[in-house]
């Protein structure tokens, strides 16, 4: 099959990609590999493993105890970093602390507790699950009155719907700024303006959205964000996560996980809890300090290349992945299952095909091309700017339309294995 976009295209691109050098920085174990699963894991930064060898080896080894005096507040003020030059955010309002999902029930367990006479939450039907059982555990533990908001598979969210369930009953909004499924963006500030006017708190998740797409948490009057940092920020699997609470709020929300790490006066082993009034009372407790190591040479990367920039090249590879999609693809019976143009969505795409599962199982297994799978029937294909190519946007749809064309994949076990 001809392509009406020669490779020569995608080489030219890479010739002229400022953020080419970065590629180099990372672990490439397997150069024949199409790695396009980074919006999931990301790859490993070669500094990682030198960094991580100091901290077992001479911090654990060598200082044992003594060690502490430098790990201790390591959360507060890798989140200053993570503040200053990935979401927009002012010192000591983000904080590096246990799993996403643990702070997004801490934080939306807060903000209900500081609305009372409210009684309805908000969500996207479509959300990750995770988001989609905290919020409705804490509703059903207090008797709240929960909407799943109606949403477009592969459109995201439509503000109209958000605006019509909005009132003054509404305590809490709670959203991704990026779909998980589809890489659909939201309006941040338009939907915190919307919230607003009916005197409601959001809460972002921005996981999908956190080193690959700018985020503006305080030019976007956010209050509350939480996110990862093992996707585009690359700090390896079960990498802490992060919170965010405006400075404003943080000392007249109390979180409900009383733990020593928020506590005042920590290590004078009061009787009762009491809180400091930053963003450490959102803290618990001891943090698990091999991997929260890792996000700092990570962190270091995304600071060095810049938001703009990466977002820059994730919109050039989204256009590229957009149009070898419809040239090779849509014949033969994909469909996109993202919003068009890139600018509308994260750093990954989605495209729908009857036998997306079987696909993505033989693009690993024989095409040495890893993407993922999501259901119903989507190949979700994440585009990480630091490491993904021109080239390998192109020789990756190469194979996934040889591989569609050839029909070798319909030996595939049809049934769904477990998909991280």
């Amino acid at each position: 099959m001809v392509s009406g976009i020669p490779r020569t295209v995608a080489e030219e691109l890479d010739a002229d990609d400022p953020l080419a050098v970065f590629r180099e920085r990372f672990v490439i174990a397997d150069p024949e590999l199409i790695y396009l699963d980074g919006n999931s894991l990301g790859p490993l930064p070669a500094a990682t493993p030198e960094v991580l060898r100091e901290v077992v080896e001479e911090g654990w080894g060598g200082g044992l105890v003594r060690s502490w005096q430098g790990w201790i507040d390591w959360g507060a003020r890798l989140g200053d970093r993570l503040a200053e030059h990935v979401l927009g955010a002012a010192p000591g309002e983000v904080v590096i602390s246990d799993s996403t999902s643990v702070n997004l029930y801490k934080l939306a367990a807060a903000a209900l507790d500081a609305a009372p006479g409210r009684g309805t939450v908000l969500m996207d039907a479509e959300d990750f699950p995770t988001n989609r059982y905290v919020v409705q555990g804490l509703a059903e533990q207090r008797g709240l009155r929960l909407v799943r908001l109606p949403s477009d598979l592969d459109g995201g969210l439509d503000l109209d719907v958000l605006r019509s369930a909005l009132n003054g009953d509404v305590a809490l909004v709670v959203l991704s700024l990026v779909s998980y499924r589809s890489g659909a963006l939201l309006d941040m500030a338009q939907v915190n303006d919307l919230a607003r006017a009916a005197g409601a708190r959001v809460l972002w998740d921005v996981s999908h959205a956190a080193g690959a797409v700018p985020v503006d948490l305080a030019g976007s009057g956010s209050e509350l964000a939480v996110g990862c940092t093992y996707k585009y920020l690359n700090g390896g699997p079960g990498s802490p996560a992060f919170l965010y609470v405006r400075r404003d709020l943080q000392s007249r929300l109390r979180q409900p996980v009383w733990g020593w790490y928020g506590q005042r006066g920590q290590f004078e082993m009061g009787p009762d809890y009491d809180p400091v009034p930053g963003i450490e009372r959102f803290l618990v407790s001891t943090p698990p300090l091999v991997s929260l190591a890792a996000i700092d040479p990570a962190l270091a990367l995304v600071e060095e290349a810049g938001t703009a920039r990466i977002r820059a090249k994730g919109l050039r590879l989204g256009r590229l992945a957009d149009e070898l999609a419809d040239a090779w693809l849509t014949p033969l019976d994909f469909r996109p299952a993202s919003p068009r143009p890139p600018e509308r969505r994260g750093s990954h795409l989605s495209l729908y095909h009857p036998d997306a599962w079987r696909i993505c199982q033989a693009l690993a297994a024989d095409a040495k091309v890893i993407c993922d799978y999501r259901v119903p029937d989507r190949l979700r294909i994440g585009l990480s700017p630091l490491v993904t190519r021109f080239t390998d946007v192109w020789d990756a749809l190469a194979r996934v339309r040889d591989v569609v064309a050839e029909g070798s994949y319909g030996s595939r076990p049809a049934g769904l294995a477990r998909v991280t």
